[in-house]
């Protein structure tokens, strides 16, 4: 089914249900043109410079619909992750963060080129807004924060049919790129351990992690959660007791029907 045709709102009640996150599910989208961003209901525009970690969590702390343009961030490694300025040499060089993040320049050097981001030169505005709005008709990504536990039953879910190895990065500071930055780029899902600046200026909670992907993926990953649900397997996952014989609930749990 084409995402612009997904009931978003029931999209998010089944994710609620089946995972009881506590954070809204949020939509992103790029726009060619700052116009169009600018033309979304209800669109808040920051009177301030903010990172994007406070943008994204604007709207899922807030639950409030933003926009914004290169000139609302406060440098280009906000900017450069989702396309909004150039990966130049200067960029590419990471000579900013030589003795603070990284001991020596090819270490900085070697973190921004393991970077993944949107190409420089197509966009020219972001917004976020809560997935259920429906005002970014379709989004280009979906963005979801939750806990470990509930994480691996997302997983699970997306796992259920048409099995693959799901590998991600974890590039360490920057963290974006792991999840936003890379979703953009390669249209797959992706998960990342939200990294200092998220947490510090992003508000993210230390038990929680960041599931970054495409529309589509969401149908897929609700179906085989309610299927995993169905035979037991579902959130919460009820502790079993580290001293109980395990063999009851191993033959539930994995023996097959």
């Amino acid at each position: 089914m084409n995402p612009a045709c997904y009931d978003w709102r029931a999209l998010v009640a089944d994710l609620n249900a089946l995972l009881r996150l506590k954070t809204t599910v949020i939509g992103m989208k790029l726009f060619a043109k700052k116009a169009d961003m600018e033309a979304i209901e209800n669109i808040r525009r920051p009177k301030t410079i903010h990172t994007t970690d406070q943008v994204v969590s604007m709207a899922s702390r807030l639950g409030w619909t933003v926009g914004i343009t290169a000139e609302d961030l406060v440098g280009n490694q906000c900017r450069a992750v989702i396309g909004l300025a150039a990966q130049d040499a200067e960029w590419k060089s990471g000579r900013n963060y030589v003795g603070l993040w990284h001991a020596t320049p090819q270490d900085a050097q070697a973190r921004q080129q393991a970077l993944s981001v949107v190409p420089y030169g197509t966009y020219q505005a972001m917004a976020v807004s809560p997935l259920a709005s429906g005002r970014l008709d379709p989004p280009h990504i979906c963005l979801m924060y939750a806990t470990p536990g509930q994480m691996i039953i997302f997983i699970n879910g997306l796992q259920w049919k048409d099995y693959r190895r799901f590998d991600w990065s974890v590039v360490g500071e920057t963290a974006c790129a792991d999840s936003w930055g890379r979703a953009l780029k390669t249209g797959e899902p992706s998960l990342s351990l939200p990294c200092f600046a998220e947490r510090r200026y992003g508000g993210v909670p230390d038990e929680e992690m960041l599931m970054a992907l495409p529309p589509q993926y969401l149908p897929v990953a609700i179906e085989g959660m309610k299927a995993l649900a169905k035979n037991g397997l579902r959130y919460p996952i009820a502790p079993y007791g580290i001293q109980n014989d395990v063999r009851a609930g191993m033959a539930a749990s994995y023996a097959g029907k």
